[in-house]
């Protein structure tokens, strides 16, 4: 079954995570993504960045982020490759690239330049903070960009320091909307014949993600009505906390309407414990002003929580129609009886590791569904046949080999 992005060409000069993820997403949907990397410089992540649980094993970093793509080494720092380069940029659909502000200009291969090339051409820049700026040309990482745009200010208790969500939160975030922008201009081509830039940063991705947060301070000085950034979880909703339970597992509670639930949940409490809790009608303004009764209700809660199985406190509350769930660790994901019915986590059967396990595609289309098809690519693995697609002959691939323009350098 053909892909819906069937027939387009992609160009990839990205190397880390937030470009690599974005173009995988591409190929993902049937694009024929073609990385490229340097002949001197390969991407960090197939070496950088290593999780194998044994030497020689999977490289799983650089694998999930260059699925579904073929790869090409090819020097853009040499006269002749930059000549390659514009061949291939004549005739693709998008090219997409995360160097610092400036590179692209310095290397050729910017915009500009090669939109002139093609004027249909969707030419996508990945930043760290933006291009334009005072600091556009700062070296950026998913933990700056998560300092930079105040997600660290606002995670974790307020006692303890600033907190990071996971690795790559913002990366991901980021390549999301790169491919989302990329796909958005390949409709408006498709209706008016014109191509143009798509620009998206780790600083716009992470405040987007927040959008409703910052907006809300923005309007009211507030974060969420509290006015501090991080509030103890012993002055939070006792319906929208955590409870660790008997069994060492932890149980989330997310009943964002006290009013309407906080009936239901004190008979259930009653029920099984014989407690009535206090007080007897729970509402905002009840929490905002009775501070030390709130602390002393959520510390009676935690004692609760701790004479059950994490399991059976969410039994109960199902039954009763109330909003809860188990906090899973990554273990526990692979069996998750939702995540099994819908295929999230998909088998892949690799042609160097044998059978593996990834997170499959993030949206489901019935007519053109995406499909983890392809392994990473090795370094230069399809050289040849790319160039070949491209109208190059084996006697001028050779002859580009020798120079040192495709391929990896020759020793001696």
């Amino acid at each position: 079954m053909a892909g819906a992005l069937e027939g387009i060409r992609v160009l990839d000069l990205t190397h880390w995570q937030q470009g690599p993820v974005a173009t995988a997403m591409l190929g993902d949907w049937g694009a024929d993504v073609i990385k490229i990397e340097s002949p001197d410089i390969p991407d960090a992540g197939r070496s950088m960045v290593r999780y194998e649980a044994a030497a020689g094993g999977v490289n799983a970093y650089f694998e999930v982020h260059n699925r579904n793509k073929r790869g090409i080494v090819l020097d853009l720092k040499s006269e002749r490759g930059l000549e390659v380069f514009y061949r291939l940029a004549r005739q693709v659909d998008v090219i997409v690239q995360n160097f610092r502000p400036g590179v692209s200009e310095r290397l050729h291969v910017d915009s500009q330049t090669l939109s002139a090339l093609n004027p249909r051409l969707i030419y996508c820049t990945a930043s760290g903070f933006g291009l334009a700026g005072p600091e556009s040309g700062l070296p950026a990482l998913d933990p700056l960009a998560q300092a930079r745009a105040g997600i660290m200010s606002v995670t974790g208790e307020p006692e303890a320091p600033p907190g990071r969500t996971f690795n790559g939160f913002v990366d991901q975030v980021s390549a999301f909307l790169l491919a989302f922008g990329i796909a958005v201009a390949l409709f408006h081509r498709e209706r008016t014949g014109e191509g143009q830039m798509v620009d998206g940063s780790l600083l716009q991705a992470a405040l987007a993600v927040q959008s409703f947060n910052i907006s809300s301070y923005l309007m009211t000085g507030t974060y969420g009505g509290s006015p501090i950034p991080r509030i103890s979880r012993r002055l939070t909703s006792p319906l929208w906390n955590q409870y660790r339970c008997a069994d060492g597992k932890w149980i989330m509670l997310a009943m964002a309407q006290p009013g309407r639930y906080w009936p239901h949940f004190r008979r259930l409490i009653q029920e099984i414990t014989a407690v009535e809790l206090q007080p007897e009608e729970l509402s905002v303004d009840w929490m905002r002003f009775h501070a030390g009764e709130l602390m002393e209700l959520i510390g009676r809660l935690d004692e609760m929580f701790a004479t059950k199985a994490a399991r059976q406190w969410l039994e109960l509350f199902r039954g009763e129609d109330l909003l809860a769930e188990a906090v899973q660790e990554y273990r526990d994901l692979e069996m998750d009886p939702q995540v099994v019915a819908n295929r999230m986590i998909t088998g892949f059967d690799h042609p160097s590791f044998g059978p593996l396990k990834l997170v499959n595609v993030a949206i489901n289309l019935s007519k053109t569904p995406g499909l983890l098809s392809k392994p990473a690519p090795e370094f230069g693995q399809h050289t040849e046949e790319v160039l070949l697609e491209f109208g190059y002959t084996w006697e001028e691939m050779e002859a580009l080999r020798e120079a040192g323009v495709i391929g990896q350098r020759l020793e001696g």
